[in-house]
């Protein structure tokens, strides 16, 4: 038995509910009867938790409670620390300044990862502080584009447990392994089974990069507290075969479980979060096309649940587009949208931008016909068998491109939608690097006046174009958003900033916005008032030279503003209890945690 933080229990044989609950409070008093442990109520409000001691090199283990070098001398005498630190009692601060040294020194941008995730293994407080102050520095570091690479070499820089893993050969005791989870009460669960990672494909176990990253973006921007936030990988295997022959592969050694028993594994999982977690809000990330809507259609009204990949990337680029439409002087409702890219991220977006447009006045037929969506199979038109049902909601009658000069290649493509339907706005969700060509973008421009352009594929190296090409073709009028993070672009006597359809502005928030509220579902409604609120948020709307988006200096403000719209849909529709406006808004920056160190 290991004395200390104790939060679950791990027993040599399996218990139900009551017995568990029962010898696990054996145990903790047991334990109270040589050291403190950190209990905790069962609300968990962490501004009035109960802290209790841990000793020693247990306490400076524990990076929810280290402070390292900042601990008092009060607490290391109370604590048994003497001997352990350097006499030197230091300022939150000045241990940021330090870690930003160690932070300069690394020399690659895989070094730097390494180095922040060590940080936040070793002190969650300092970790957090370091980010707020550098966070346009770093969060492409612990996120896009680097996360990419940390996946793709999960196994080798692999140094401390994060999550869990949930592998296909322990699917009949996945209650058990949520139980080994190592903080008791958790709010927000990122999950993904690895298959779709970024624009790299298949990583299997190591794509639990993501969720680790995504829920520190939660913490970082959406102020939930570190200990209640849960990174999970199902491991279902790999098909990716350098994966399979590499000696430090972590994951399960098999090849990808499909069909039928994948989405058995996939219910076994959510019947048991439903039972062990039932409250949790739990996010999809990067699931293969063929699963990630089907998973969401079938459990989006079962559990507080939402696909980042569908309806996450949907709000934020309709978000850019509010902003990007007022200054080009339009309606939503009057555009012509081309996408590059049919999967389930590219129709997620089309989904919510069709809301949006019947919203604006257009009925349900009206908007469809707006839409023109090329695959890698060409236009998507109701000639074709191979289509998703979610696919042909946007295939375009026959009828209407009857009169097209037939192509060359025998397959109609985004340069014959270009010439034939002169599209407005031009999105890609691709992954094909450089497909917006010099030729197709001049074509475009030449015939609107602000075109909007969204190279929207990760990671970096995947975008269909680089901002600045974009700009130069066209002659600096076109309003262009971006899926990775691109330097400013020099125009004439301009410097134009270049927004990141980051789904930063979106997840975060909705996760502050539910807990909040204390929202039982996360309607697609919720997620327009979402997109809404960072539309209303645009620099551009003040300053026709700004970025589409937010700077990333004001995202936690800005993530305020979003979880209240997500928390007054909520109420509005009936999945939370309702409030006053003003006693929502306090329980939002209430809600929202602080890295900054306490009193133990």
């Amino acid at each position: 038995m290991v004395f200390g933080y104790l939060s679950v229990y791990s027993f040599p044989f399996e218990l139900n509910e009551v017995d568990r609950d029962f010898w696990s409070n054996i145990i903790l008093k047991l334990n109270l009867t040589r050291r403190r442990v950190l209990a905790m109520d069962t609300s968990y409000d962490y501004t009035r938790m109960r802290q209790v001691q841990l000793r020693g090199m247990l306490l400076l283990s524990t990076p929810t409670l280290n402070k390292g070098t900042a601990f008092t001398q009060v607490e290391r005498t109370e604590h048994g620390l003497h001997g352990l630190l350097p006499p030197q009692i230091e300022t939150l601060e000045l241990q940021v300044s330090r870690a930003y040294e160690a932070f300069l020194l690394k020399q690659t941008d895989l070094e730097r990862h390494i180095y922040l995730r060590a940080l936040q293994d070793n002190n969650e407080v300092l970790f957090y502080r370091l980010l707020l102050d550098h966070a346009e520095e770093m969060m492409p570091i612990i996120y896009t584009p680097v996360v990419a690479l940390g996946c793709e070499q999960f196994s080798h820089i692999y140094r401390r447990p994060r999550g869990l893993f949930i592998s296909y050969p322990m699917r009949t005791r996945i209650r058990t392994l949520l139980r080994n989870r190592p903080h008791s009460d958790i709010d927000v669960i990122v999950v993904t089974d690895g298959e779709r990672i970024l624009g790299i494909g298949d990583q299997g176990a190591g794509g639990l990069g993501i969720p680790i990253g995504k829920l520190s973006l939660y913490t970082l921007i959406g102020g939930v507290h570190p200990a209640r936030t849960l990174p999970m990988v199902l491991d279902v295997g790999t098909n990716n075969q350098d994966r399979l022959r590499d000696p430090e592969y972590l994951g399960w050694r098999n090849a990808r479980v499909t069909g039928q028993d994948y989405f058995d594994f996939i219910d076994q999982f959510v019947q048991a979060v439903k039972e062990v977690l039932p409250n949790v809000c739990l996010q999809w990330e990067d699931f293969a096309t063929p699963h990630a809507r089907p998973i969401l259609e079938r459990y989006r009204d079962q559990l507080l649940t939402f696909n980042d990949d569908i309806q996450g990337t949907a709000a934020v680029v309709l978000g850019a587009l509010i902003g990007a439409i007022k200054v080009a002087g339009g309606r939503l409702s009057g555009q012509r949208i081309a996408f590059l890219g049919a999967g389930s991220a590219a129709i997620g977006v089309a989904d919510y931008l069709r809301s949006a447009m019947v919203a604006d006045g257009l009925t349900e037929q009206e908007a469809r016909s707006q839409f023109w969506i090329v695959d890698k199979d060409g236009l998507l038109h109701d000639g074709r068998g191979d289509l998703t049902a979610e696919q042909r909601v946007y295939a375009q009658p026959t009828e209407r491109i009857a009169s097209w000069p037939s192509p060359a290649q025998g397959t109609l493509g985004l340069a014959d939608v270009i010439n034939q339907v002169k599209p407005t706005i031009l999105i890609g969700l691709s992954t094909a690097k450089g497909a917006f060509t010099e030729s197709l973008v001049r074509g475009m421009a030449a015939n609107v006046s602000r075109p909007i352009i969204f190279p929207l594929s990760n990671p970096t190296d995947r975008a269909e174009a680089r901002p600045d090409d974009l700009i130069q073709w066209t002659e600096g009028r076109a309003l262009v958003a971006t899926g990775s993070p691109f330097a400013p672009v020099a125009f004439g006597n301009r410097t134009i900033p270049i927004g990141q359809c980051n789904n930063v502005f979106i997840f975060p928030a909705v996760g502050l916005g539910v807990i909040a509220s204390g929202a039982r579902r996360i309607t697609d409604g919720m997620m327009l008032a979402a997109a809404r609120a960072l539309g209303e948020n645009s620099p551009a709307l003040h300053d026709p030279n700004g970025s589409l988006l937010p700077s990333i200096s004001e995202i936690r403000k800005v993530a305020i503003d979003v979880a209240i719209a997500v928390g007054t849909e909520a109420q509005r529709v009936g999945v939370a209890v309702p409030t006053d406006g003003q006693a929502l808004r306090e329980k939002v920056i209430a809600s929202q945690w602080i890295p900054a160190y306490t009193r133990i």
